[in-house]
């Protein structure tokens, strides 16, 4: 499945590590990823393909576990959604 994680938060040392660190570990692939520091803010896009033997929900609160002890907030999104978006 092909989704979209977005990450946003007040910037500080280790949020790429964090985020690339549980990618890696669930063999999640970065297919394109656009990352910048607005206004003191970390904000970072990622398009990623998940396996898809993978718990999307499990995912999810993974993700949410780790920016809860970062500091961040983190979605995941089928990219489905976008795709839809577009075509209305």
């Amino acid at each position: 499945m092909k989704a979209v994680v977005s990450v946003l938060g007040k910037d500080q040392v280790g949020i790429i590590s964090k985020v690339s660190a549980l990618l890696a570990q669930k063999q999640i692939n970065i297919l394109d990823v656009s990352q910048t520091i607005m206004d003191g803010n970390f904000v970072m896009m990622m398009s990623v393909m998940i396996l898809e033997n993978l718990d999307s929900y499990q995912l999810t609160n993974e993700f949410t576990e780790i920016g809860k002890e970062i500091g961040v907030e983190i979605n995941l999104r089928n990219a489905k959604i976008y795709d839809a978006m577009h075509n209305l």
